[in-house]
């Protein structure tokens, strides 16, 4: 069995290095030098000490979550369910905001391991990145090394415990709804591409199209970030390049508001003229005028579910809990004018 000193001999550096890179020590060490280290550890198949670890790791320590944007009311409604959860289990959370900044949920995952949190939740989309797969999950698994629990939610390159909102059926769903009401000129404002979450979405839309023998041409999605501003801009970009549209699908509810706000500023009526079809269902979905047609994700849920597993060990296995997306009618949707 692999020791300290032989990760530190392979790694070519002291054993204070490897320990405080093992460790999760908040003394600064050079990526160089970290990377290094976490090779090793893994050309080796390093265990660090258990017994010591737990002792580091209070059973009643922090854990950590990294979320894109708590202000995103997506992200707020998972982080009640997962404070629900911490709460129930005397546990303190530790909230990140990464806004979507691939480098830091890397830096934030190093200063969560210096903590020494109980566990970390991985509560936003995962990235089309290679090289950011391969840095996380080497900083992961060396987390994981020490005795640290992950959890994600939504569809990650990491192989562990995993809370799966089935986005792509929720799209199915959609499109299915657009193709019933009759809807053939279809505008998309689809989130950041770097998402796995805006694939999924958007093959799920793609193929109830299909199946109706409809195309989602390139020239009608607009990527834009998920928030309100940009899902207004690209729904202005989409209906200047083609103004016979007669819906527009929203791959989330903030950018769906955008959409709104945008059409009734140009006087368009909804949906007696263009239709407007959200995803999510936040609460403010309902408070809107007209009402969101959209499609519900049990948002508390994820979050409950997700802290559940992160704090509970279970047999060490992979567990991954797949929650369904259903469609919610309301007063933003209809069939296509004449």
């Amino acid at each position: 069995m692999a020791t300290l000193s032989d990760v530190a001999r392979r790694a070519g550096v002291s054993p204070a290095t490897a320990s405080r890179v093992i460790n999760g020590s908040s003394k600064p060490v050079t990526d160089e030098l970290r990377e290094r280290v976490l090779q090793a550890v893994a050309e080796l198949q390093y265990v660090p000490n258990a017994h010591a670890q737990l002792l580091a790791r209070s059973h009643r320590g922090p854990v950590g979550v990294i979320v894109h944007d708590v202000s995103d009311p997506y992200f707020s409604e998972i982080t009640r369910g997962l404070q629900r959860v911490a709460t129930d289990q005397g546990r303190l959370l530790m909230i990140c905001n990464s806004y979507r900044d691939p480098d830091r949920e890397l830096e934030y995952v190093e200063l969560l391991r210096g903590h020494q949190v109980a566990a970390i939740i991985l509560a936003g989309s995962g990235y089309h990145d290679a090289e950011f797969i391969r840095l996380l999950n080497g900083k992961l698994a060396a987390y994981e090394a020490t005795g640290g629990r992950v959890a994600v939610i939504g569809r990650h390159e990491h192989s562990g415990d995993a809370v799966m909102p089935d986005n792509r059926r929720g799209a199915w769903l959609l499109g299915q709804e657009m193709c019933r009401l009759g809807h053939e000129r279809i505008g998309v404002v689809a989130g950041p591409r770097v998402l796995t979450t805006t694939t999924d979405r958007l093959t799920g839309l793609r193929e109830a199209l299909a199946e109706h023998g409809r195309r989602l041409p390139a020239d009608r999605v607009r990527y834009a970030e998920f928030d309100r501003d940009s899902g207004a801009a690209a729904t202005a970009a989409l209906l200047d390049a083609e103004p016979g549209l007669t819906a527009i699908a929203a791959l989330n509810d903030s950018m769906a508001i955008g959409a709104l706000s945008l059409l009734r500023s140009r006087a368009v009526s909804v949906p007696e003229q263009v239709s407007v079809f959200g995803f999510d269902d936040m609460p403010l979905a309902r408070d809107v005028t007209p009402t969101l047609t959209t499609i519900r994700l049990p948002l508390v849920e994820m979050g409950a579910r997700a802290m559940a597993l992160a704090l509970d060990a279970g047999d060490g296995s992979p567990r991954v809990e797949s929650l369904a997306a259903e469609l919610v009618r309301r007063d933003s949707s209809g069939p296509p004018p004449g």
